[in-house]
Parts: structure tokens; sequence; C-alpha cells
């Protein structure tokens, strides 16, 4: 059963409780206060009667108790006798006096001989209501000793219109509740989809997005529950698209680092095993057997660059580090006494400068970090005047390191992807020059092991800015994952 239906039914019963209960206790209550008046005012009627005969009586007791009671009827008679009402006398051992006709050919009698055997010296009036027949009366009786001998009064009141009006009562309100539940059924079917369908639409929202469909979002605003609900409905399928884009990338890139590296094993492999031939089935001269030797030693110099370059990115996704901290100035002598003899032997203008400061980090890797990057300044100078300029600042918010160049620079579309691993943004000039696309992969992972940023500016011909912003303390955990 859908959600709208159990709103619907769940309401419409719990309508149908509240108003039947109510309702029963409004014509209880109401009929409990007219049968009251009812039963009071024939107690009255009751009473009147009782004082009218003993006054009478009084008046006629030296006449006998029989002349005395037949006087006294006919004289009170048209005062007690009103309104339907009709009274009656017993002697106590049950003998009729007067009325008993009426009581008999009505059928009261044997409601008569009950109240009147309830009566007895302590208890010398009492009342009942019964239905009989098709219609309710009172029946009231009192013990009288204005005579030699005990009679019994009682007077017979039909109540049946009271009775009625309270069936008439039940029936109209019946009718009234019926006609309010199908107007209220007819409000509360719309309401409850109305309500509902925010609920339905996001329903068939998901169930578009799981066919496929990743852009669709909902267009719900409004500031209740089922508005939150949307807006968090399309902050998860935000969540996800990203996700699955990202495992997506994640994919490829795995795909392109598989395809990358089987070229890269297969380049040098193919020049060693050709140069190896040669030398083992041809005469070669000294000189070819020397172009030979070197081939084959470069090339395996390459594939053992290749190999620690590897295991240093593998080895970054197991191991932790301790960051600690370290002198700027200290890190400036070692770069620039490593890095002085490779700027001479290819002609660059280098410059190292870096401020008094600390940065929070592994020293061996913060020099693996900045040698790579240097590295790679170089081999993208393609100018007489090559420059290189690796610049230390101490600002508030932490120790900034920019590595500049003038070199050819990368385009706009290639930045984002220069972190991957064996990705080159110049493939044959990156091979040339011994290159494999794996430095900047493991300064990413430097970077952020240290809980530093790097950003990367850059423009085609005009050269290159890698900045690093390290922060101005250590991370929350003195040792952090470099995976």
């Amino acid at each position: 059963m859908k959600f709208a239906d159990k709103l619907f039914f769940s309401t419409l019963v719990l309508l149908t409780i509240i108003f039947t209960a109510f309702g029963i206790w409004l014509l209880s209550s109401n009929f409990s206060r007219i049968l009251d008046r009812e039963i009071e005012r024939g107690n009255s009627e009751s009473r009147m009667f009782h004082i009218l005969f003993e006054m009478g009586c009084q008046a006629q007791e030296e006449f006998g108790d029989d002349y005395a009671v037949s006087r006294t009827i006919d004289s009170i008679r048209d005062s007690v006798e009103r309104d339907g009402s009709r009274c009656f006398i017993l002697w106590q051992d049950g003998s009729a006096l007067y009325g008993i006709d009426y009581v008999e050919g009505m059928g009261f009698r044997e409601a008569v001989d009950e109240l009147v055997g309830a009566l007895d010296e302590k208890n010398s009036y009492g009342y009942c209501v019964r239905e009989i027949g098709d219609g309710y009366y009172m029946f009231t009786a009192a013990i009288s000793h204005v005579t030699r001998v005990p009679v019994i009064l009682g007077m017979c009141r039909e109540m049946t219109a009271v009775y009625q009006d309270r069936q008439d009562l039940v029936n109209q309100y019946r009718i009234s509740l019926m006609s309010l539940l199908m107007a209220g059924g007819i409000c509360i079917y719309v309401l409850s989809r109305y309500i509902t369908w925010p609920i339905s639409s996001l329903d068939r929202l998901a169930g578009r997005i799981a066919e496929g469909e990743y852009d669709l979002r909902s267009h719900n605003r409004d500031r209740d529950e089922i508005g939150h609900l949307a807006r968090n409905f399309n902050r998860m399928a935000d969540r996800l698209v990203e996700q699955m884009e990202m495992k997506a990338l994640e994919a490829k890139q795995k795909e392109d680092f598989t395809a990358a590296f089987a070229h890269e094993l297969k380049t040098p492999l193919t020049s060693i095993i050709g140069y190896a031939d040669m030398l083992n089935s041809m005469k070669l001269s000294e000189e070819e057997r020397s172009d030979a030797y070197f081939y084959i030693y470069s090339q395996g110099k390459r594939l053992e660059s290749l190999s620690h370059k590897l295991l240093e990115l593998v080895s970054m996704d197991k191991e932790t580090c301790a960051l600690r901290p370290i002198d700027t100035k200290g890190l400036e002598e070692d770069i620039r006494t490593t890095m002085r003899p490779v700027w001479r032997q290819k002609h660059i203008r280098g410059k190292v400068c870096m401020e008094q400061g600390t940065i929070f980090g592994d020293r061996e890797l913060l020099l693996s970090l900045f040698y790579n990057l240097l590295d790679n300044a170089a081999k993208a100078l393609d100018k007489e005047e090559g420059f290189i300029l690796l610049k230390g600042s101490s600002l508030a918010e932490g120790y900034e390191v920019k590595v500049v160049d003038n070199g050819r620079g990368i385009p706009k579309e290639e930045i984002g992807r220069i972190t991957e691993a064996f990705y080159m943004v110049d493939k044959s000039r990156s091979r040339k020059e011994g290159g494999a696309g794996i430095g900047m992969a493991l300064c990413q992972k430097i970077v952020s092991a240290h809980g530093a940023e790097l950003k990367i500016h850059s423009r085609p011909q005009e050269g290159t800015v890698m900045k690093i912003m390290f922060p101005s303390s250590p991370p929350a955990k003195e040792t952090g994952s470099l995976g």
C-alpha cells in the first residue's frame, strides 16, 4: 500500500473514531439530562398526588376509608392526571382500589407488582423506568398511612417521546457523520496526494537516476522537511556522481599507467636486446662496438632510474614519516650545493634564495621534492638564456616555496594531469632527456604527506611557476600517511 493511501485511511479511521466517540458522549450526556429532568418531573407529580390524596382523605375519613378514597380520587383526578400521566391506588396487599384496569390493559401489572414488592417501612417510595412494548414508561409508588389500612399510591407516566427524540438525534447524527466523513474523505484524499506528491516525485527521480540519467535533480525549494530531504537528495546525487567520475578517472589513470609503464619498459628493452644481438651475431668495428655498449649502458641506466622512481612512488603509499621542524637555511645550502654543478654543466642561470623560517617535514623527502621540481624546470628550458629560481618566503599563513623557470611552459589543458604517473606533456622530449613521467606524481605525494598545497601557473613559451604552501604548524597527527 502506498504511503498516500496509508495516510488517507489512517486519517479517515482516526476521524471516524473521534467523531463517533464525541457523538456518543454528546448524545448520551444530552439524553441523560433530559431523562433526569423527566424523572424529576414524574417524582414531583407523584409527590403532589401523594399530598393531595392525603389532604382529601383526611377531610373525608369520618365517612370510612372506601368513601374517603373514592371521593378524594374524584376530586383530584383532573389535577393529577395531566400530560399523559395516570394514577392508580392499591391496598397494601395488592388488591385494587382505583386505575388497575388501565394498568392491566396496558400490560403494566408485572412492572407495578415488582415496584410495589420492593416497598417496605424503610423504603416507602420508589420509581422505575421500563420499556414495555413499543414505549417507555416511568412508574412511581409510595405507601400512604392516611387510611386505617395503608394504601399504595402509584402513577404511570409515558416517556416514549424522550427516547424517540434520542433515537431521532442518533439517526440525524449518523447521517451527518456519514456526510461529514464522505466530504472529509474527499478532502483528506486530495490532501494526502498533495502532501506525498514531493515524495513520489523524489521516488520517480531516484528511479530515473538509477537508470543512468545522472544530471537530473529535484527542484523542490520548500522549507519544510520534504524540501530539506530534496536538498539532501541532490547533495547525495552530486556526491555519487562525483564519486563515479573519480572512480572512472582512477580507472583511466590505472589503465594509462599500465600502458605507459609497458611502453617505458618496451623502448629501452628493445634497444638493449637489439644491440646485444648485434654484438653477439655481427662483427662490428671498434667504434660501432663502442656505440652499442653506450646504448646498452644508457638504456640500462634509464631502466635503473625508472625502477628507482617506481620504488619511491610505491613506498610513499606504504610508509609514514615523522614531521619535524627543519631550518630553511640548511635546506637552501644543500639545494645550492647539489644543483650548482648541474646548472653550470647545462649553462643555466639558477638561483636559490630561502628566507629564514621553519618547515615541518621530513628532510630527505623535502630535498627529493625540490630536486625533482628543479630537474623538471631544467628539462623545460630550451632557450639560450634559461633561468631557474627557487625562492622561499615566510608568510603569516605558512612558508611558501616557488620554483620559477622561463621555459616552454605547460598548456592549460595539461596542467591538471601532470601529477599523474607516467603522464608527460612532451613525451618525445621527456624520453630524450631521460624522463619517465613519474617525478611530478612523486612530488604531489610528498606535498600531500606534509599537509601542503601545490599550485601550478604556466603559460606556453613564457614559463612555469610551481608554488607550494607549507602550513605554519604541523598537522594534527605527528605522523602522516604518505598514501
